[in-house]
């Protein structure tokens, strides 16, 4: 009889990388689902005239429609012609980006979730009413495409929950199929450059979508004063005051200053931005890229 090898230090040192990986997966794609069922879900489409079998509204004859396309019945209660449009029904690809930088796991105290945290609940939960609805989800980049079906949430969850090791997360448009949608969440603190960047090559293809902002209430509020030391969550940046107050009307006016860009290039872009505080419903944050999807 012989005995089994013991696993060498590799082999254990992969399982438990493993094991420490997966194992928000099960309560992150839990509380997921668990936001999504607050969205009260009917038949899933689009608001806008397609391809479809659902009646959406009527219109004006055009002098391109056919007479296969008159609504007759519709046109003869009136002293012009109309045509049925039916509603948009056709499956889209939704691309979504969720900053993964170090500077999302910040907290201003234990009661609250941490900002990457947020994040990453809001577009699983929205993914999960995607694929409900029969649209094609994955991540803004080469390492999940969007597809439907529930194993892919279960992969999807798996790489939001994983962190890079820079303060902020630079969003990508090369990977972006023509005329999908996307979206994406961060606190966008960083740099601005790489996401006007990002959303100028989107709309060149077609690609529309929506920014949200998630700030931790501290963040808005800057309730800092007296001696204070400033420190990124990776410690590359250190900044020591003795009147941290100075700073708040200073820091403010910055912040308002960004979210005012963000809100610019959204609409030059046809994009929809909005901002969400971690001391706020997460269903609200939910709803509010759901429905800003259904935009045009």
């Amino acid at each position: 009889m012989t005995a089994a090898a013991a696993p060498d230090s590799t082999t254990l040192g992969l399982r438990s990388r493993a094991e420490h990986l997966a194992a928000p997966l099960p309560p992150l794609l839990a509380e997921a689902e668990q936001l999504a069922r607050t969205v009260l879900m009917g038949e899933h489409g689009r608001r806008r005239a397609g391809a479809g079998s659902n009646f959406w509204q009527y219109r004006a004859a055009q002098p391109h429609d056919t007479a296969r396309a008159i609504d007759w019945r519709r046109s003869g209660r009136a002293d012009q012609t109309f045509v049925q449009e039916k509603e948009w029904q056709i499956a889209q690809s939704v691309a979504l980006w969720v900053d993964d930088g170090a500077a999302m796991r910040f907290a201003s105290t234990v009661k609250l979730a941490p900002k990457g945290d947020r994040a990453r609940l809001v577009a699983l939960a929205l993914a999960v009413l995607l694929t409900r609805g029969g649209e094609r989800v994955g991540l803004a980049d080469a390492r999940l495409p969007p597809r439907r079906g529930a194993g892919q949430l279960t992969r999807l969850a798996a790489l939001l929950s994983q962190d890079a090791e820079g303060d902020h997360g630079v969003p990508q448009a090369r990977d972006l199929a023509p005329r999908s949608r996307a979206v994406l969440v961060s606190d966008f603190l960083g740099p601005v450059e790489p996401v006007e960047a990002m959303l100028t090559e989107a709309a060149d293809r077609g690609v529309q979508g929506a920014l949200l902002q998630v700030l931790d209430p501290a963040e808005e509020a800057f309730p800092y004063d007296g001696r204070t030391i400033f420190e990124s969550m990776t410690g590359a940046l250190r900044h020591e005051t003795l009147k941290a107050g100075d700073l708040r009307d200073r820091y403010l006016e910055r912040l308002a200053q960004r979210r005012d860009r963000l809100a610019g290039l959204a609409r030059l872009t046809g994009w929809q931005f909005s901002t969400h505080r971690t001391d706020t419903s997460a269903a609200a944050a939910l709803l509010w890229l759901y429905a800003a999807l259904e935009r045009r």
